[in-house]
């Protein structure tokens, strides 16, 4: 099949590309004309489509194509080159080139001054990440649902020439008729308007990539937020939700994070694209988001209740949606000028990633989402959850080396510690400043000077920071940031006024909350046993029972899945005092037990208010919380 051949559209005013037409070739060179870029979405075969890249004419006689091997904001070598199949170079007669396949992403390309276009076949990542060995994160991944579902993160789709990423791109989507693009990528007002093709334009290749599109059948809500339309677009495979059913939760999120930001303005749309994944089929299992600098990609399970889906949503969304403040506004050049196949990575995730996770947690308290008990949950969470990874590992080291072995299996704690570095240096700024001063008035200053467009020094920014603010800034990064110095928590905690301490709360005899501290052996339901590596609350403790357990009886009433249901609906009625009989095999020995429940309690970490906190504490907290 010819691709090409399908379709001849006027791109521009100014140039007009006609497809496999050698004279109009040999008058636009690579660099004066737009790279032409056609995908079929019409005429799937074997869950692929095919794409077709039409570039001006070249001069010199090899030119290499590429795919990415990594994109912004994943921090990680997917190689999207791995889903192309069937690469092919034509010349202008449709006389195949020899081409020689480099790596995983790149194809050099002979008689490059011949090419008329490259066409290839590609295959999407949603369906088969349980096949692979290194899957791409869902959010950044592709979906190929013939006549439902097309998710084109155009990464996966859409190749750049070496030395010509600079370049304007014209793309053409031929889509059925029924499914609806959702994106932020421009539409080519110059071309010809057809039922079953869109047109749209970017001004180099990172806007291509930047702009994600996902085409389903109409479920969309709209909103504006002060001068910034919002449109959720949601695909349900199974119709269990619509894009009405969040509308009111995104509104009230987005609206508080608004407040939040107050003067911070980059973008006029923003568009939430929702993939919703079938966890009962071959699917999107990685779930999450991707920001764009107007955009993000969610994708979250479809079988969660609409509770669960909406403070998913506000989780997520009101991260990536921070990220308009870092790196999407104040970023290096190393983003700036990123490097899709040999990256150079900055050395602040501290900043793209804490900064933005704190935030996102940050905003709401101050804007009343949640109790101030909540924050604290999360952020004592956040610092038990990092100290499962390497908490002497350098930060910034890491950061600059987080493609690599040691560093790449730290990058999720820049969503742990990376956040609470953050809320140090903001407890710091409040403290220095008398309450003024914050991680968000920083950001903000840091925004004045530097923006979409105007990238800082990597080297340069700690420094930069510093002659912003305070010589205790200095220390923090030169310690806990540059160096490797884990951070004392209590230390920030008592300039507002607060502590981690150790305090006894209430269980069930059973059940922590929602949370069981015995389970079944799925392969034998009389296997009732304790959990282990978990800790256990008082009333197993005070009777001597251990993680690996298994119950034979209680009270005399032998033990399985059905018997245990009665003995839990009977704790209900135990008061301190019930004393019960209890038989377990430990070892492979039978042991009887018998005493009183008492009281179950469970020693926890919490952070509370500290005894005899000084107003002045207790009033920089209340700046720090509620601003």
């Amino acid at each position: 099949m010819k691709f090409f051949m399908k379709k001849n559209v006027l791109i521009f005013a100014y140039a007009l590309v006609l497809y496999g037409c050698g004279a109009g070739k040999s008058l636009l060179s690579v660099e004066s004309s737009p790279i032409v870029t056609s995908i079929d979405l019409v005429n799937v075969v074997d869950d692929k489509v095919q794409v077709g890249i039409n570039p001006g004419a070249f001069t010199s006689a090899t030119v290499i194509f590429r795919i990415p091997k990594t994109v912004p904001g994943t921090y990680s070598s997917d190689n999207y080159g791995k889903y192309v199949e069937d690469f092919e170079a034509l010349d202008y007669k449709g006389n195949v080139l020899s081409t020689t396949k480099l790596d995983d992403n790149s194809w050099s390309i002979t008689n490059a001054e011949l090419l008329d276009r490259v066409q290839y076949w590609v295959n999407d990542t949603y369906d088969t990440e349980n096949d692979v060995a290194d899957a791409v994160f869902s959010p950044a991944g592709t979906n190929i649902a013939k006549g439902s579902n097309f998710m084109l993160n155009l990464h996966g789709f859409v190749g750049y020439f070496e030395g010509f990423k600079e370049v304007p791109y014209a793309i053409q989507i031929k889509k059925p008729a029924d499914l609806v693009a959702t994106t932020t990528l421009a539409s080519d007002t110059n071309s010809k308007q057809e039922l079953l093709w869109d047109a749209f334009i970017a001004n180099r290749y990172f806007e291509v990539i930047d702009n994600p599109i996902m085409y389903a059948k109409p479920n969309r809500e709209s909103f504006e937020i002060n001068g910034i339309t919002v449109t959720l677009s949601l695909f349900s495979p199974n119709n269990v939700y619509k894009a009405s059913d969040l509308k009111e939760k995104m509104l009230a999120m987005m609206g508080a994070q608004k407040r939040f930001l107050g003067d911070v303005d980059s973008t006029k749309e923003y568009n939430i694209l929702l993939y919703l994944s079938d966890i009962n089929v071959p699917d999107a299992q990685g779930f999450g988001a991707l920001e764009h600098h107007t955009s993000t990609v969610v994708v979250l399970p479809e079988a969660m209740d609409i509770g669960r889906l909406e403070q998913a949503m506000v989780d997520v969304v009101s991260h990536e949606f921070f990220h308009i403040v870092t790196p999407l506004s104040v970023h290096s050049k190393e983003v700036q000028y990123f490097d899709f196949n040999d990256p150079k990575m900055s050395a602040h995730l501290w900043m793209y990633e804490g900064t933005t996770e704190y935030f996102a947690n940050l905003f709401q308290i101050q804007q009343g989402l949640i109790s101030e008990e909540d924050f604290y949950e999360r952020m004592l969470t956040k610092i038990t959850n990092s100290k499962f990874y390497d908490d002497s590992m350098s930060f910034t080291v890491m950061s600059k080396n987080i493609l690599n072995q040691p560093y790449e299996p730290n990058y999720a704690n820049v969503y742990e510690k990376g956040a609470l570095i953050n809320m140090c240096l903001d407890i710091i700024l409040r403290e220095k400043s008398g309450g003024e001063k914050s991680m968000l008035w920083l950001m903000k200053e840091l925004s004045k000077k530097y923006g979409t467009d105007v990238p800082f020094e990597d080297e340069a920014l700690f420094d930069e920071i510093v002659s912003m603010t305070y010589p205790e800034v200095d220390a923090f990064f030169k310690d806990h940031v540059i160096g490797v110095t884990p951070i004392d928590y209590n230390l920030y905690f008592a300039k507002v006024g607060l502590a981690t301490k150790e305090v006894e709360e209430s269980t069930g005899y059973f059940f922590d909350g929602q949370v069981p501290f015995v389970d079944v052996d799925v392969k034998n339901d009389s296997a009732v046993f304790i959990r282990k590596n978990m800790e256990l609350n008082s009333f197993f403790e005070d009777l001597n029972l251990k993680g690996g357990d298994i119950f034979k009886s209680i009270n005399g009433q032998d033990i399985n899945l059905e018997t245990f249901r009665t003995i839990i609906g009977e704790s209900f009625t135990w008061t301190p005092e019930t004393v019960i009989n209890v038989t377990i095999e430990r070892d492979n020995e039978v042991i009887s037990i018998e005493g009183p429940v008492g009281q179950p309690l469970k020693k926890v970490n919490r952070i509370v208010p500290l005894q005899g906190a000084t107003e002045q504490t207790v009033k920089l907290r209340n700046a720090w919380l509620k601003n």
